[in-house]
């Protein structure tokens, strides 16, 4: 008897992979990535909450996002800040900007609109704004909210921050005569007011 030879079964070829469905080697963070994480993340835990109270009385009716997208622009430009300590007064300017822009596109949305929706009379304010806020300073934040914006930005700044007037020149982007200007005819204005309520 002979014995039957098997021939082997030919072994195909291996098939190549798109590259779509290959998956990226993971790359190490580089160094200026893991610096920029840390020092955006250190920035917030230090400055979140003083940033959100300066954008609820310079006047943004959404402080959380105007906050979170200064944090955002300063995430975006870390690598062009001059040094670390800048970026506290970045991030001061940028939230500035930022509530002076919303106010500014409301008040003309609100000129276009023929009749503004009615709200309800249970509308309450968002649990951080309410909480930043007590009985006592209502009243002085009312007659802050009614100030121009120059005078009311000078006037948080100055005093509620203790910012020096080249600090709030930097902030405001104008010149220091401009915000002892604001801040005497902010002042001005909001004794005359407060004096009124009483």
């Amino acid at each position: 008897m002979r014995r039957r030879q098997t021939i082997p079964a030919p072994v195909p070829a291996p098939v190549p992979v798109p590259e779509a469905y290959v998956e990226p080697v993971a790359v190490a963070a580089e160094p200026a990535d893991a610096a920029r994480e840390a020092g955006v993340a250190r920035l917030f835990e230090l400055h979140y909450s003083s940033m959100l109270r300066l954008a609820v009385l310079l006047g943004a009716d959404d402080p959380e996002n105007v906050v979170a997208e200064a944090y955002y622009q300063i995430y975006r430009k870390w690598r062009r800040l001059r040094d670390a300590q800048a970026a506290e007064a970045y991030l001061r300017s940028t939230v500035c900007n930022l509530t002076r822009m919303r106010i500014r596109h409301l008040q003309v949305a609100r000129k276009h609109v023929e009749s503004p929706p009615e709200l309800p009379d249970d509308t309450v304010a968002s649990a951080e704004s309410t909480a930043l806020l007590h009985d006592d300073q209502r009243v002085l934040i009312d007659a802050l909210q009614q100030l121009p914006a120059r005078q009311r930005e000078a006037l948080v700044l100055r005093h509620w921050l203790g910012l020096k007037e080249s600090e709030i020149a930097d902030a405001m982007g104008i010149s220091c005569g401009s915000v002892k200007t604001h801040t005497s005819r902010g002042l001005a204005a909001l004794t005359q007011a407060m004096e009124a309520r009483r």
